[in-house]
């Protein structure tokens, strides 16, 4: 099925690492800031982007919160993902040395993945919105003594200097994106390759509701590759959103739905989409058992 995508959102200012995720992926479309995730989603469902780009997890910081919320109210399709490598740089403004640097502005999640820099640094840090926002207001404060913790493209676009390049504590710190749209676009069944379905259900009242609603994708060869739970407000995780390898027109995976039919209620088909090559670099070589 052909698109003809012009815009995509994503929240931060230019120069965000969810920006150079747009580019990346799309690199033809227009990257549109927004001020929150809910923004994002929004100008989706109105129609003013055709596509959103949201980051759910990283291998440091682990799930982003906010997003997990907005994604179980179920108004988007997901039609992709993405692994996107996060290399953060220390920036100034022109002719800072790192000795300047007195106060350091990032987002709240790429702080504590620099902890080990910023206990060298001693510097105060300062939690914004996103990375890129953070070197917009270093720039515009052209002071010597702040810097930011952000990209290399926010780097370009402020017009900063990068005092010290890929200051994360882990090499391995990459972020997954989906990215979403008001209309599913799943690939064809004959098309093969590793297919991700994304699902959300809740569980019914009965003694352990969800080892047997998962049961079915175990006794059929799928495997799940992620599991969230969500608390109601009797503070009881009723309800849960899965990642499932597997596509949800095969036989399996049919057969996997009808038992979890029985022990699960609302099932809803979020996505099913092309697991990104990032998967199997990452996997584990068992080798021979």
């Amino acid at each position: 099925m052909t698109h003809n995508y012009k815009s995509i959102s994503f929240q931060g200012a230019h120069g965000a690492y969810s920006d150079i995720s747009c580019r990346s992926v799309y690199p033809d479309l227009e990257t549109v800031p927004c001020n929150s995730f809910s923004e994002a989603f929004s100008n989706v469902i109105s129609g003013k982007t055709d596509l959103a780009m949201i980051p759910v997890d990283n291998t440091i910081a682990g799930r982003v919160a906010d997003v997990h919320h907005l994604m179980a109210e179920g108004d988007l399709f997901i039609i992709g993902e993405h692994f996107q490598p996060i290399n953060h740089m220390l920036l100034g403004v022109k002719g800072s040395k790192i000795e300047d640097i007195k106060h350091i502005h990032s987002h709240i999640h790429a702080l504590p993945q620099c902890k080990k820099f910023l206990a060298r640094q001693k510097a105060e840090p300062h939690v914004h919105a996103d990375t890129a926002g953070a070197a917009e207001e270093v720039a515009q404060k052209n002071d010597k003594a702040h810097g930011a913790i952000a990209s290399e493209l926010a780097a370009e676009i402020y017009d900063l200097d990068i005092l010290e390049r890929e200051i994360e504590d882990e090499k391995h710190n990459t972020t997954r994106f989906l990215i979403l749209s008001n209309e599913p676009e799943m690939p064809a069944l004959e098309e093969g390759g590793d297919i991700l379905t994304s699902l959300l259900f809740e569980v019914r009242n009965i003694p352990a509701a969800l080892y047997k609603a998962l049961g079915g994708f175990a006794t059929n060869g799928l495997s799940l590759t992620k599991l969230e739970s969500y608390v109601d407000e009797n503070f009881q995780a009723a309800r849960f959103y899965c990642d499932v390898e597997g596509h949800p027109e095969s036989r399996a995976f049919n057969r996997a739905l009808e038992e979890l039919g029985f022990f699960a209620k609302d099932v809803t088909l979020l996505g099913a989409y092309k697991a990104h090559p990032f998967r199997k670099k990452a996997a584990p070589d068992l080798g021979e058992l």
